[in-house]
């Protein structure tokens, strides 16, 4: 039955919530991804954005936000669209991008703008922040349902086990591991099998590593990420790029390609619109915009100035479903072999097509996707422990933290199951009250846009020369 709901949840009602909530907030901002990017990137160049005092800075929670989104969405979750939708799906998730973007700037836009300061005067934001402070008591119970939803939607299911699967299928087999004398002792005493007992390993050290950055608290996750996803991003970045310059007679048929297949009718409207669903949705699932986890981040980051944290805000999108996902495509386009797969299958295509144009490609990236899994894992535990904060209190949010952790190791071991639908349906109800916030205060950051953006970007000149 919870398998039944999330499915329905997280099918159209979900994808109607977000894209076409989306797209409405994109023209009533008067498409402010697109008017105001070039402003987007003076502000995070800008000194007084690299400013954190005792928290952190706007570009550290930008990072953070886009350690949490750039997952293995990015890698499996654009495969499976290629295999589902073709070529032309890559197209409208960079439309669903631009809507995103206009999505997370309300996000960033509304969460500062109703922050609150915890008991120890750090900044505290979010959308049951939001909620509470611009709808009122009559509303407190959307803002306990988000709440309740992000500390729970936010374990990571499946990160913790699909990150053990990859390590398994890539390191070893099922020989070594049925040969493997520490494997075999500890299926003994556990009376586990041997690939559970191996499973058990691996989420033992993901855990570990998981501890060593999140019990440092935000500031810690902060400067991991503001490490991290620069240097995974650029290595991602060179890793397609030799395999564009080995294939560069190639690329200019891949771009085509996935211009006219976006706008394929050989069969007809309704194929055309499934091509503009799945890539939309990939998307969606990819960014996180209007699920309303970049509140949390963005609300705790030090600036006070809504629109400047908008602007910051929308550029999570451009790197995530813009840049990375176009990355992935480019190089599954040029090395992969989609005609080959039987079935849906993510990030087993994406692996093959790294392996066939890259020495050692498949290895590299799974060193890749480790990385990426491991940092959507620091930031979702500081997104379910503000969560649990607003529900019971900064002192008994750390004991949210160690549960957290421990459910890594047991989602490691544990079937799939029911717990995927379960993290599902709180997915989509952490993004219905989300986006219903937005859509019910869209007049509030319309009136900051007009305050803020005034004269055609002034506002954003007199920032930037403070940088």
């Amino acid at each position: 039955m919870v398998t039944d709901i999330a499915d329905f949840l997280c099918g159209y009602p979900l994808f109607i919530l977000l894209i076409g909530g989306g797209f409405f907030l994109f023209f009533y901002s008067g498409m402010v991804s697109v008017r105001y990017f070039p402003d987007a990137i003076h502000v995070i160049r800008a000194k007084q954005s690299r400013v954190s005092g005792e928290q952190i800075s706007s570009v550290q929670a930008l990072v953070s936000v886009v350690a949490a989104t750039v997952g293995m969405g990015n890698i499996a979750g654009v495969a499976i669209a290629l295999v589902m939708g073709g070529p032309g799906a890559i197209f409208w998730m960079w439309v669903s991008a631009l809507v995103g973007m206009s999505t997370k700037f309300h996000e960033g836009v509304l969460t500062t703008k109703y922050k609150t300061l915890t008991a120890d005067g750090k900044p505290a934001g979010g959308t049951m922040h939001i909620i509470d402070g611009a709808l009122g008591p009559r509303w407190h119970w959307l803002a306990i349902t988000f709440a309740i939803a992000g500390m729970l939607g936010t374990l990571c299911i499946m990160n913790a086990n699909q990150l053990t699967e990859a390590i398994m299928t890539t390191f070893t087999t099922p020989e070594w591991i049925a040969g493997n004398s520490v494997v075999n002792a500890v299926s003994s005493a556990t009376g586990l099998d041997n690939v559970s007992s191996f499973r058990l390993f691996v989420g033992l050290g993901i855990a570990l590593i998981v501890t060593l950055v999140v019990v440092g608290g935000i500031r810690r996750i902060a400067k991991v990420a503001t490490w991290l996803v620069p240097f995974m991003v650029g290595l991602y970045f060179f890793l397609v790029l030799y395999i564009i310059l080995t294939h560069l007679s190639e690329v200019p048929g891949v771009f085509k390609l996935i211009f006219t297949e976006a706008f394929n009718l050989r069969a007809g409207w309704g194929a055309l619109a499934g091509i503009a669903i799945i890539g939309a949705r990939r998307a969606a699932l990819v960014n996180d915009a209007g699920v309303g986890t970049a509140t949390i981040m963005h609300g705790a980051s030090s600036n006070r100035e809504p629109v400047r944290e908008g602007l910051v805000a929308m550029l999570g999108p451009s790197i995530d479903s813009g840049l990375v996902c176009t990355l992935t495509a480019l190089a599954i386009l040029l090395c992969g072999d989609l005609q080959a797969v039987d079935g849906v299958k993510g990030l087993e295509v994406a692996m093959k097509a790294f392996g066939n144009a890259v020495p050692m490609g498949e290895f590299m990236l799974m060193g890749i996707v480790l990385c990426f899994a491991l940092s959507s894992m620091f930031s979702y535990s500081f997104y379910g422990n503000r969560c649990a904060a607003y529900l019971f209190g900064e002192r008994k949010a750390r004991y949210y933290t160690w549960f957290f952790i421990v459910t890594l190791v047991i989602f490691a071991v544990m079937p799939l199951g029911m717990a995927v639908g379960f993290c599902d349906l709180f997915y989509a109800m952490m993004a219905f009250p989300t986006m219903i916030t937005l859509l019910m205060l869209r007049k509030e950051v319309k009136s900051e846009i007009k305050f803020g953006l005034k004269n055609d970007c002034g506002y954003i000149t007199s920032l930037t020369n403070q940088k």
